[in-house]
């Protein structure tokens, strides 16, 4: 068992003992004043024994994965919310018949009665805020509607409170105090049930998780398009899908590049059960190329990080036509190291196909760059621009898409 599931457990036993304590006491100070408002209470919190052992039953159920259920039981602990929150309706519902319908009685006040029913308020506001973060931190579900429901019983305790004060000074407020407390509830119960029923309808996950995971995937130069992201909840675990397009045909680079974006997604997502990545050859209609040149009027260079300008010529794929031409300086050529491994980040980021060189770049930082970015590093006996753009011949052009597998 993880320390994570130790912990929700472990909280979820103590919220289960918080609860019997808080019952036991306010049933002793309803029967000893006979206050309307607090037997509410009492029976609020008596609910409140069921939900915690639903949410400690929920804990323990839903990271089990037998065959019938491969992917786990995490949606227990939605359920588990759910009938959280039909349990704290119910109570609103007996709160207010009691104060209704019930006949009045007399509520008698001790000091040690206020100190007693202060004690209710002061308990579960301070476990709440403990189960409140510890529930955020594990992102549980079932953990946090319990601490809702703790803050509901800190403000119904709250009400009882007053009530009690306000009946020693001769005020008899109780049965006002117990209708007060019904809204509340009602509003927690119905956001809890809300809550639970997006994810048992698998209703997607936020648009920050899902922007977030899109740049993620987009920050890595070997995905050429992020086509979907999409995902959902289940219990406290997410679901992850994304469909993409990668600058590489090679399966085994496809592959690697999937299993780094699976880790990349773990490390900054939490509570990440599953990620599915299906990936895709771009689909090329023309060719970029670029080589580094000595000058701006077209002389190749025959190095890389010193090169002081960039020539980029594209071709269209069907017929080699030549669709564009630029000369890009090069910005990293004052760098006192890695000149290479920038200038092999910048063209992978303008969209190049083909780095065309004089000298080989194996085993050296920049080939990793763009090998991992799907580009071909090819070497070339041209001298200037020129004669780079006619050493491209119609027939080398299609021979390099049909080795890729491109099509028009």
């Amino acid at each position: 068992m993880t320390f994570m599931a130790k912990t929700l457990e472990r909280v979820g036993l103590y919220s289960l003992l918080v609860n019997i304590g808080l019952v036991v006491l306010k049933l002793g100070l309803a029967a000893l004043s006979g206050s309307l408002a607090l037997a509410a209470s009492a029976a609020d919190s008596a609910v409140d024994i069921f939900s915690s052992l639903a949410v400690l039953i929920g804990l323990v159920i839903s990271k089990r994965k037998t065959k019938t259920f491969p992917f786990g039981l995490y949606k227990v602990e939605n359920v588990v919310s759910i009938i959280i929150a039909l349990l704290i309706l119910f109570a609103g519902y007996e709160i207010a018949k009691e104060a209704l319908l019930a006949p009045a009685g007399v509520v008698t006040t001790e000091w040690w009665i206020l100190v007693g029913v202060g004690l209710t308020v002061l308990v579960p506001f301070l476990f709440g805020r403990y189960e409140l973060r510890v529930g955020r931190a594990t992102n549980s579900p079932s953990l946090m509607a319990e601490a809702r429901h703790f803050q509901t019983d800190v403000l119904s305790s709250s009400i009882v409170f007053v009530a009690v004060v306000a009946n020693a000074l001769g005020f008899a407020i109780d049965r006002v105090a117990a209708l007060l407390i019904v809204p509340f509830i009602a509003k927690s119960g119905w956001h809890l049930m809300a809550d639970g029923m997006k994810v048992l309808l698998d209703a997607s996950l936020d648009t920050e998780t899902l922007a977030q995971i899109r740049g993620i995937i987009e920050s890595y130069p070997s995905v050429a398009q992020v086509k979907s992201v999409v995902g959902r909840n289940s219990g406290r675990y997410r679901f992850l899908q994304a469909d993409i397009v990668v600058r590489t045909t090679d399966l085994e680079r496809a592959h690697r590049l999937s299993q780094e974006l699976e880790q990349a997604i773990r490390g900054e997502i939490t509570n990440v059960e599953r990620v599915v990545i299906h990936y895709e050859p771009q689909i090329k209609t023309s060719f970029t190329y670029a080589v580094p040149l000595q000058d701006a009027a077209g002389t190749v260079s025959g190095h890389l990080g010193k090169a002081s300008y960039f020539g980029l010529v594209e071709l269209r794929a069907e017929d080699g036509v030549l669709l564009r031409q630029e000369i890009l300086a090069n910005p990293y050529l004052k760098l006192e190291k890695q000149k290479g491994l920038q200038v092999a980040k910048l063209l992978v980021g303008r969209g190049i196909d083909v780095l065309l060189v004089k000298e080989s770049l194996e085993g050296k930082g920049p080939s990793y760059v763009l090998a991992d970015a799907g580009v071909e590093t090819r070497l070339t006996e041209a001298g200037t621009l020129s004669d780079v753009v006619a050493e491209l011949s119609t027939k080398e052009r299609s021979g390099i898409a049909a080795k890729r597998g491109y099509e028009p």
